[in-house]
């Protein structure tokens, strides 16, 4: 069984923005390449799992989304990086009422788990918010790490909580 590396997107991929869907307002993170050569040299494969509720909202299309998730790849791509599936959840539940993949809940996690074969006690998430790590939990991953750069927070069920992404894996810092 595969392990995997559970990636939000907006806080942990890209500076969060919000409803973000523009590649001119993309902008990645300090320290998120050289964190997935880490994992893909450990044996791990690159999951994305992000919220969007930003389509149920109506202010991005499946399209937008799908052409920002296009280029972010390929980005990833010219560094060397598979990102292997990118897993969204479109839904709000004040609009498109409740799902299973709307983290907190371990849908995007679950999914994952049957398409790769993924042993996910061995894999681990990292999140910007809460819910993510919550979702990670949910769906038996054991290690998480709470990014937070602002260092604002103080409790989490995370494994860890971190201010800089070179602080996870090999402690590159």
């Amino acid at each position: 069984m595969q392990k995997a590396l559970f990636l939000d997107r907006d806080g942990v991929i890209n500076v969060e923005k919000d409803y973000l869907y523009k590649i001119d307002d993309f902008e990645f993170i300090d320290g998120i390449f050289d964190l997935c050569k880490y994992y893909l040299n450990e044996e791990y494969i690159i999951i994305v799992v992000t919220n969007q509720s930003g389509i149920a909202r109506n202010y991005y299309t499946e399209d937008d989304f799908n052409k920002l998730t296009r280029w972010m790849s390929s980005q990833f791509l010219k560094e060397g990086i598979k990102i292997s599936r990118v897993y969204h959840c479109p839904h709000h539940p004040d609009i498109s009422g409740s799902c299973s993949c709307r983290k907190p809940k371990p849908g995007m996690l679950l999914e994952a788990q049957k398409e790769f074969n993924l042993n996910l006690e061995n894999s681990l998430i990292i999140g910007d918010k809460e819910r993510d790590i919550e979702a990670g939990l949910n769906a038996g991953v054991k290690e998480s790490y709470l990014f937070d750069s602002a260092k604002l927070v103080t409790e989490s069920a995370a494994t860890k909580i971190v201010s800089k992404l070179c602080q996870i894996g090999d402690n590159r810092c």
